[in-house]
């Protein structure tokens, strides 16, 4: 599916999503022409679902982060299909992941401080249809991220 060139393509755009078409082309060794031809086909293919500004969360006052351990009341694929269509309602909610063992889902999620939190957790997440159980861990530190893949 994807050839040389496209994985190479992918990695510029994640070193540098800004850099202009021109620098791609010029990076990967094509044309601009080519180069904007198999950008958007990565685009339009899914492969490529967007383009962000990463964010530094503690700078613009999100300093708590934590991870929810959610049990849902009854673990169906139309309680699942709700819930998850509640939480990314929730814009405190930067991830909702589906997993196995004791919980149904782990969710990443940011707040202001732990008073925010608490009354997020016991206001909004807690009063979802379907919520068994929430068990949560906070983030002290985040030694790493990435969200550059390993092509």
């Amino acid at each position: 599916m994807l050839d040389k060139t496209d994985r190479e393509l992918l990695r510029q755009l994640q070193s540098n999503a800004r850099a202009s078409n021109a620098l791609l082309a010029e990076r990967i060794n094509l044309s601009p022409t080519p180069c904007l031809r198999r950008v958007r086909k990565l685009e339009s293919s899914g492969i490529i679902k967007g383009y962000a500004a990463v964010v530094d969360p503690a700078a613009v006052g999100l300093r708590v982060a934590a991870f929810a351990f959610v049990k849902l009341e009854k673990n169906t694929a139309e309680n699942g299909e709700a819930f998850e269509k509640a939480v990314a309602l929730l814009p405190e909610v930067m991830e909702c992941c589906v997993v196995t063992g004791s919980h149904d889902y782990v969710l990443r999620i940011v707040a202001k401080d732990l008073n925010a939190y608490e009354r997020f957790l016991k206001a909004e997440l807690a009063t979802l249809d379907g919520v068994a159980d929430i068990e949560t861990t906070i983030i002290l530190n985040q030694a790493m991220s990435r969200s550059v893949l390993p092509l």
